[in-house]
């Protein structure tokens, strides 16, 4: 970003944030009953309804909430947490799922549907649950219809990001592209979880990323943008909190 000439402050709040979310991994509060996992899905469920309430709004558009000076995109705040607690608890996954989504279709928020619908996928390959699976083909034809209705003007170094980046540098782009596919193999692949949990968040993370190229939706983690970070560090939290209870239990 900076060799393109972003903001200086757009390289802190990043950095800000990727602190936060180091140190809520390392040290942060995480749902481990089950009680606690269902009031906290509550909650990030609510939040995510929270943009229709309080805005702002942008041509009729609501996907943000307001803390300070700060928007924070509430899907990528949230999402990512959701897709690993709908994948925890198979009796309310499809009830989560589609709360989500619907909430989602109300901003409209393509991006937030795609991340729902890809963790919904990743979940339903790991449990073979055909209810969750069915939600992945719901989800699938509600963002496309979020797609068309939801898009907005692209804010530079937030969205097309590797779309930029290609035309300043194709070398620069297929470092952040590699970037971005190496995240999603860790996730997939040596994340600290069930096989469940890792497929709905490395869904999430790839619908997320698909959102930002078809689109002018948040490029995760190599664009300017807060809310992804904490909200893939507090997903990434709630692994780590069980891999370190599963541990504990041997």
């Amino acid at each position: 970003m900076a060799a393109a000439g972003a903001p200086a402050h757009y390289l802190g709040i990043n950095a800000g944030a990727l602190l936060v979310a180091a140190l809520w991994i390392g040290f942060g509060w995480s749902a481990r009953s089950l009680s606690q996992r269902r009031g906290l899905t509550l909650a990030l469920l609510a939040i995510l309804f929270l943009p229709l309430v309080l805005g702002p709004h942008v041509n009729g558009i609501a996907r943000w909430i307001a803390i300070g000076p700060f928007a924070l995109h509430t899907g990528m705040l949230v999402g990512p947490a959701l897709a690993i607690l709908a994948s925890r608890d198979p009796d309310y996954a499809v009830p989560i799922l589609l709360t989500g989504l619907f909430a989602a279709l109300l901003q409209p928020d393509a991006a937030t549907g795609f991340a729902l619908t890809f963790a919904a996928i990743g979940a339903h390959d790991a449990t073979k649950d055909w209810k969750i699976g069915l939600v992945g083909i719901v989800g699938f034809i509600a963002s496309l219809r979020m797609f068309v209705i939801g898009e907005l003007p692209a804010t530079p170094f937030v969205e097309r990001v590797l779309i930029d980046a290609l035309a300043l540098s194709p070398w620069a782009a297929l470092a952040l592209f590699l970037s971005l596919a190496a995240s999603f193999a860790l996730i997939l692949f040596a994340g600290p979880a069930d096989k469940p949990q890792r497929l709905a968040l490395a869904g999430a993370f790839f619908g997320f990323s698909m959102a930002a190229l078809m689109s002018h939706y948040p490029t995760i983690l190599i664009g300017y943008g807060a809310a992804p970070i904490l909200g893939l560090g507090f997903a990434l939290a709630l692994l780590h909190a069980e891999s370190e209870a599963a541990t504990s239990e041997q």
